[in-house]
C-alpha cells in the first residue's frame, strides 16, 4: 500500500501488508462477507467493487475496494487496486434512508388515523354537513401538530416543544379582533414526541371547539388560560376557562369527541381527563405520564 492507504487503515508503515492484517480491522459484521469477496476475486475475471466498514479506534469508516479479478491486467507479478474512503457518501445514504423511512412511517400513521376518524365521525354525525365540518376540523388539528414536528436537541422529545404546539393549535381561535389576546399559554420548556403531539392536537381541538360553541370563547368577555404542573411522575396540562356564560349544569360528556379524546389520553399518554364545572367556567385537567411525552 502507499502512504495514503496506511493512513486510511490507520496502520504503521511496512514494506508488505497481508490480507489478514487488514482483515483484523474490518468491522465484525462485514468481515465474513469481505473474506468471501476477496477469495472470489482470485477466480472471477473482471472488475470488482465492494463497500465495507473498518474500525479505527472507536471510529467507523466506510471503505470502497476496487480492482480487477483473476489477475486481469497483472504486470510483472504486481496487481493494482484502490481503497476509497466513502464514509461521507455512506452517511448521506443512511440519512436519506432514515428520512425516507420516517416519512413513510408518518404517512402510514396519518392515513390510518384519518381512516379511523372518518369511520367514527360518520357513525356519530347527524348530517353530511356536520360530518364534513367535524372531520375537517379534526384533520386540520392533526395537520397543525405535524406542521411543527421537528427534531429537538438535548433529548427533549422528537416532535415539538409543548408551548409551540399549543400556540399553533390555538392560534386560529385567537387571530381575529374579537378574540385577540384572550388565549394565554404558559408552560415550561419541554419536548413532546409525535404520538403525544397528535393526541394533544385532538384534545386541544375538541376542547377549543366546545369552548367556541358553549364556553369562554363563545363571548367577548371570555378568557382561556393553558398551564401545566408536575406531580411525581405525572405532568398535568390545565385548561381553564373564565368569563364565559354561567355554568348552570354539568354536561354528560358522552359525545363522540369527548369519548375519543378520553380514550386517546388513556391509551397514548397513560393518563386521564377530568372535568371541573366551576361557576366561573370549565377547568379541564389532562394528566400524562412523564415518560410517555417523548413518544
Amino acid at each position: 500500500m502507499d502512504e495514503l492507504g496506511f493512513q486510511l487503515w490507520s496502520l504503521p508503515w511496512a514494506d508488505k501488508v497481508a490480507f489478514e492484517q487488514l482483515s483484523a480491522h474490518i468491522h465484525p459484521a462485514d468481515r465474513d462477507r469481505v473474506r468471501a469477496a476477496f477469495s472470489a476475486t482470485r477466480a472471477v475475471a473482471g472488475s470488482y467493487e465492494i463497500d465495507f466498514r473498518i474500525l479505527v479506534g472507536e471510529e467507523i469508516r466506510w471503505i470502497s475496494a476496487r480492482g480487477q479479478g483473476a489477475d486481469a491486467g497483472i504486470q510483472d507479478g504486481v496487481m493494482f487496486g484502490i481503497f476509497l474512503d466513502v464514509t461521507g457518501r455512506k452517511q448521506a445514504e443512511e440519512g436519506s434512508e432514515l428520512l425516507a423511512g420516517e416519512m413513510s412511517h408518518r404517512v402510514k400513521n396519518l392515513l390510518s388515523i384519518a381512516s379511523g376518524l372518518t369511520h367514527m365521525t360518520g357513525r356519530s354525525a347527524q348530517s353530511v354537513a356536520a360530518m364534513t365540518e367535524e372531520l375537517t376540523g379534526r384533520l386540520t388539528a392533526l395537520g397543525r401538530a405535524h406542521d411543527v414536528a421537528r427534531p429537538l436537541p438535548g433529548h427533549q422529545g422528537t416532535a415539538a416543544l409543548l408551548g409551540d404546539l399549543l400556540s399553533v393549535l390555538l392560534a386560529p381561535y385567537d387571530e381575529t379582533g374579537a378574540f385577540s389576546g384572550r388565549i394565554r399559554v404558559a408552560v415550561p420548556r419541554m419536548g413532546v414526541g409525535e404520538r403525544t403531539a397528535t393526541t394533544l392536537a385532538m384534545v386541544v381541538h375538541e376542547l377549543a371547539t366546545n369552548s367556541v360553541k358553549y364556553g369562554a370563547l363563545s363571548c367577548a368577555e371570555g378568557f382561556l388560560d393553558v398551564s401545566s404542573k408536575t406531580e411525581g411522575n405525572s405532568i398535568f396540562l390545565i385548561w381553564a376557562e373564565t368569563g364565559g356564560p354561567p355554568v348552570t349544569h354539568t354536561p354528560a360528556m358522552t359525545g363522540f369527541g369527548s369519548q375519543l379524546i378520553t380514550r386517546s389520553v388513556s391509551s397514548q399518554l397513560g393518563g386521564e381527563l377530568s372535568y371541573d364545572w366551576q361557576a366561573s367556567g370549565l377547568v379541564v385537567s389532562v394528566r400524562m405520564r412523564a415518560e410517555r411525552l417523548a413518544n
